[in-house]
């Protein structure tokens, strides 16, 4: 089965399948989505956001990012349901987020399970990284 990855309008994407997504991807147990309200807010504020969907129009995974398309883009999510993972859509995703800005390095904090993942995918681990929570 094969998968189509478009740029898109976080704001104009159905809140309800996304959610799905993350919960489906695992991702929803470190983000705010019982909140619709900030999690459509964060769909909707991040300028770049990238999707994959499957020939029926299925949504399998997501990117919500925040670029300059100069310097930096901060991938803040990456998700991909289970049951596709591993089939190449989260490199695919990745690949897609970089050729939208491709002179910016690409920054992410890994969740727990996907550590061993991004070196193998050409990311090197970055020591200085600090989070301020509200």
């Amino acid at each position: 089965m094969s998968w189509k990855i478009d740029r898109v309008d976080g704001a104009a994407l159905d809140l309800d399948e996304v959610l799905g997504v993350y919960r489906a991807s695992g991702l929803g147990e470190r983000r705010p989505i019982a909140d619709r309200e900030r999690f459509a807010a964060m769909l909707a504020h991040a300028n770049l956001v990238l999707s994959a969907r499957d020939d029926d129009g299925t949504l399998l995974g997501i990117v919500r990012a925040v670029s300059d398309f100069s310097y930096v883009t901060y991938l803040s999510d990456i998700a991909v349901i289970r049951d596709r993972q591993r089939s190449g859509i989260g490199r695919a995703l990745i690949d897609a987020t970089r050729a939208e800005a491709p002179a910016a390095k690409l920054v992410l904090l890994s969740a727990p399970a996907a550590v061993d993942y991004y070196p193998h995918i050409g990311f090197t681990r970055h020591d200085s990284a600090w989070v301020l929570n509200p």
